[in-house]
């Protein structure tokens, strides 16, 4: 493995597996301070900031224009007000609508941090006291989700997936606009007729999944009375965890 490809490993598991720096020094043997020095190369100058010999300064405050971080803060704060999603993802692509070079969306979470604009959730519980969770069988447990994107021409669609727990087999994967309760439903129908119906379904609490849980009179919702005619049992992940979802959530990621 080349020092460049060895510098962007080490890189990569702090932003996508979610290493702390410490946890990624002992990993690959090297000092705290050198992945903290080459996570800045990285945010300033790309892969190249990585290349052995790089000149890339060991520190970069300057990284981002000011008159950037200020639209991001900006951007920030008015998709709050205006109560809409107002992630890094949502904030690069207003960026790039605006014309502005877009930074990566660590970057921007970091500049988001640094203004105070987001709450580190307290007391959360290291990845190593974290069971793994896994069907024993095919058709076990199907895990089920939407989650939303921003085509290039700005159009918001959604994303509808089925994965099967034990196996990870992609069972489904559909885009439109919005997805319906019916449209829920009808999917589940084709999926139990290719696969047979599982034995149960794990999703979050969204009001195409469950209504029971919502305190909606009239009981159930059209999925859960589909799952019913078919004895398929429904879980339900806690809100605000989805991590009980892991699975499915990693594969939107």
């Amino acid at each position: 493995m080349g020092s460049t490809t060895r510098h962007l490993v080490i890189v990569r598991s702090v932003r996508d597996q979610h290493l702390t720096a410490a946890q990624a020094a002992t990993r690959y043997g090297v000092s705290r301070q050198w992945v903290y020095t080459l996570l800045a190369r990285y945010d300033a100058h790309g892969v190249d900031g990585l290349a052995p010999g790089s000149r890339a300064p060991r520190s970069s405050p300057g990284a981002l224009p000011a008159a950037l971080v200020e639209q991001i803060i900006a951007v920030r704060q008015e998709l709050t007000a205006q109560g809409a999603d107002a992630g890094p993802l949502t904030i690069a692509w207003h960026l790039e609508q605006a014309g502005y070079r877009v930074p990566s969306d660590s970057t921007i979470r970091r500049v988001l941090h640094r203004a105070g604009l987001i709450t580190p959730a307290p007391g959360k519980r290291p990845r190593s006291t974290y069971i793994r969770f896994q069907a024993q069988a095919p058709n076990e447990c199907w895990q089920a989700d939407i989650t939303h994107w921003f085509l290039a021409t700005g159009a918001r669609v959604e994303i509808l997936d089925f994965l099967d727990d034990h196996s990870r087999y992609l069972l489904h994967l559909r885009t439109q606009l919005a997805f319906t309760g019916a449209d829920i439903v009808t999917t589940m129908q084709g999926l139990i007729s290719t696969y047979g119906p599982p034995a149960s379904t794990l999703t979050d609490n969204g009001l195409v999944f469950t209504a029971r849980l919502a305190g909606r009179k009239g009981g159930r919702n059209g999925f859960e009375k589909l799952l019913e005619a078919h004895h398929i049992h429904q879980k339900n992940g806690a809100p605000g965890h989805p991590q009980t979802q892991g699975k499915i959530e990693r594969f939107h990621q």
